[in-house]
């Protein structure tokens, strides 16, 4: 079972992300959850979500797990939300967006010595693409790139099916972001 956990702040997309990501991954013919823990829900109050995926029926539906992958959609959580750094395997791997590079990054966190860490701005590749600062989408980009579970063109042409609510400029900006991210992510 590959277990994820996201971090972000509510408002920043991240249980829209880890939904997107379950939709794609039911096509594939997998077992997906999906699901969050919201706090006090209020617009920027830290908060998780989670997916798990398996082969097999999933029948755990605790939000307790040492995922594979830590997603950190707003940065300042990777300095002050120790939740980041608890329950994980020595393998698991984080994605934090940031404007530092992982060096800077891992050098100014003591938490993230001998992790595997990759980042990407996604911050600014949202303004740059979609024009609002909506990490989301671009850290699903950076997923697929670090996780190899899919090739970014199949993930793509499965979420033009989750977008397709939208105007075809926002989905266009959308897999512009996926695509920059995936293409920056170190």
């Amino acid at each position: 079972m590959v277990e994820m956990r996201w971090h972000s702040r509510a408002g920043q997309g991240a249980v829209t992300a880890a939904k997107g990501l379950g939709d794609v991954i039911s096509t594939t013919g997998k077992e997906v959850q999906a699901f969050a823990l919201y706090g006090s829900a209020k617009r920027g109050a830290a908060m998780t979500a989670y997916n798990r995926i398996d082969d097999k029926q999933i029948i755990n539906h605790a939000k307790y797990m040492i995922p594979q992958y830590v997603l950190v959609l707003d940065p300042a959580l990777a300095y002050s939300d120790k939740k980041v750094y608890e329950d994980v395997a020595e393998d698991t791997k984080f994605i934090i967006t940031t404007h530092l590079s992982t060096d800077e990054l891992k050098k100014e966190i003591p938490s993230l010595e001998g992790k595997e860490v990759y980042t990407v701005d996604c911050f600014q590749i949202s303004l740059d693409t979609i024009g609002r600062a909506i990490p989301n989408t671009p850290m699903l980009g950076a997923f697929v790139k670090v996780s190899g579970m899919f090739e970014l063109d199949y993930f793509k042409e499965k979420m033009l099916k989750v977008l397709s609510k939208f105007p075809q400029r926002i989905i266009d900006a959308n897999m512009d972001a996926i695509t920059r991210a995936y293409n920056e992510v170190k």
